[in-house]
């Protein structure tokens, strides 16, 4: 089992954090369900390394905003707001229209209070799938936009959607991570992620409530999900090269990367595209 032998790893690498993380959640039985009660996934991205991070992305969108001046607007898997808010509020530019996809409701409704008074919200409480094959016809976006968010579909779906979304967007944004290709349940990936996610887990040591929520609520659920064969899967991660091959292949023109923020699972960066 990739599981065994990655608690193998961690316990050779001297995991302090990790090894007691893991032993716990897999002995707890709890299954999945991260984004479904994102108590532990609000607390994850409020702490360590996602502050900077996702001050970097704020501004990168605001950038593209003040640049390309879109009359509408999509967010995909907006979350709770941690990106698109501040966007909107550093930004001389805002769309008229915005319209958010995002599976949780109540992340969702997080959101919805905080938008500009004068922008026009739309609300898709789904995966992109879903929104897209419900969306009228004629209804298309300046920008779609989505930060840490396309990487919980699997490949074959991704690809799929992308491809639709291109019909329906003049330019497309996204924010990842440039994730190493590797031989899944490989030497490569289990040493990398047990060296990163001990690193991740450090970063919320400090507060004993908010690490466990953390720990337990996200980062172990998302971390089993790759490693145990049946496990409830919630990423799919790739390097950003993978990326631009993917968004092209859907038929974006025009695809570039540039390199956003160093964090601890791996590099941020930013990916832009032409419908």
């Amino acid at each position: 089992m990739t599981v065994e032998a990655f608690r193998a790893v961690v316990a050779a690498q001297g995991g302090s954090l990790l090894g007691p993380a893991l032993t716990r959640y897999l002995e707890s039985g709890a299954q999945g369900g991260v984004y479904a009660t994102p108590a532990g996934f609000e607390a994850f991205i409020s702490g360590g390394g996602n502050l900077p991070l996702y001050e970097k992305t704020s501004a990168a969108l605001a950038g593209l905003y003040e640049q390309h001046r879109p009359d509408s607007l999509v967010d995909i898997g907006c979350g709770n707001g941690r990106a698109l808010l501040p966007a909107l509020q550093q930004s001389w530019h805002r769309p008229s229209r915005l319209d958010l996809v995002e599976p949780s409701a109540a992340l969702l409704e997080q959101v919805l209070p905080q938008v500009p008074a004068a922008v026009e919200v739309h609300t898709h409480p789904s995966s992109l799938q879903a929104a897209l094959a419900g969306l009228p016809e004629g209804v298309r976006w300046s920008l779609a936009e989505s930060t840490f968010a396309l990487h919980t579909l699997p490949p074959d779906e991704r690809s799929e959607a992308l491809a639709r979304l291109r019909t329906r967007v003049d330019r497309l944004a996204i924010v990842e991570f440039d994730v190493p290709d590797e031989v899944p349940g490989g030497p490569e990936q289990l040493t990398r992620l047990a060296r990163t996610y001990e690193q991740g887990l450090a970063e919320y040591v400090h507060d004993a409530e908010q690490f466990d929520l953390v720990a337990q609520g996200f980062l172990m659920p998302v971390l089993v999900g790759q490693l145990r064969p049946g496990a409830p899967r919630v990423t799919w991660e790739q390097s950003s090269g993978r990326w631009q091959e993917q968004v092209s292949a859907a038929g974006f023109r025009d695809v570039q990367v540039r390199a956003l923020y160093d964090y601890w699972s791996a590099p941020a960066f930013l990916l832009t595209g032409v419908a």
